[in-house]
């Protein structure tokens, strides 16, 4: 290793960087795996919106009466109940997703080194319950026009979400292919640094095997010598 330790500092050096790159794509695995989490309940809460904003062109029909409207503003309401279940219930590995968790952003390492911007990139997710997409004061009984246009918005809030999830995870899918051709063809050339280097360690050991065994032979011919001058003056 002596003999050529820049060669083993620099193998050394790019182990820690194909670590670093290997741990950075399971994170960035682990970015993608949230998002989908995310998605997947922006979903079913975009599929509510969609039942809430029929049954408000329902009851904006002039055909219905008191009794009618006042069953499907009981539906409005759990509805929204069940909007809020999924906001509060929604989470990855412990973090809440959908109820303000993520509003400051949260942080995924996806490179080996530390630039900002290249290394690390931060995911948002705005709060979805209720309360954030303005449902709590829809009432269908009262006022039917409105709740479609409050409803809308509050598709539009969602669609806006799910899109920016979409544009994240493009990005971290990309990013994992990238990390893992670069860990690869690091691998790759390390093995060829360090190869170089084990054949010449090979060679040394071989060379000081046959020094360490001829030394050994002589030191045994040597001490055969005086026994052997022993033996004639007997």
């Amino acid at each position: 290793a002596g003999d050529d330790a820049a060669g083993l500092a620099i193998s050394e050096k790019m182990r820690a960087q194909i670590r670093g790159l290997n741990q950075a794509s399971r994170n960035s695995q682990d970015g993608v795996s949230l998002i989908q989490t995310a998605e997947g309940a922006l979903n079913e809460t975009h599929s509510i919106l969609q039942r809430m904003r029929e049954l408000a062109v329902q009851a904006a029909n002039g055909t219905n009466d008191t009794e009618d409207t006042g069953y499907l503003q009981q539906e409005i309401v759990q509805l929204t109940a069940q909007i809020n279940t999924i906001a509060d219930g929604t989470q990855f590995n412990g973090k809440a997703l959908l109820n303000g968790g993520l509003n400051a952003g949260l942080t995924i390492q996806i490179g080996a080194n530390t630039t900002s911007g290249i290394d690390q990139i931060t995911i948002s997710i705005a709060t979805m319950d209720s309360d954030a997409l303005a449902l709590d004061t829809i009432d269908i009984t009262t006022d039917a026009t409105t709740a479609i246009t409050s409803i809308d918005a509050a598709l539009a809030l969602v669609s806006a979400q799910r899109s920016s999830l979409g544009a994240y995870q493009n990005r971290l899918e990309h990013t994992i292919a990238n990390t893992d051709n670069a860990s690869e063809n690091l691998q790759a050339a390390e093995s060829r640094i360090r190869d170089v280097d084990m054949a010449k360690e090979m060679m040394n050991y071989t060379k000081n095997n046959i020094l360490i065994q001829s030394a050994t032979a002589m030191l045994a011919q040597a001490n055969q010598q005086p026994q052997s001058v022993l033996q004639l003056l007997r």
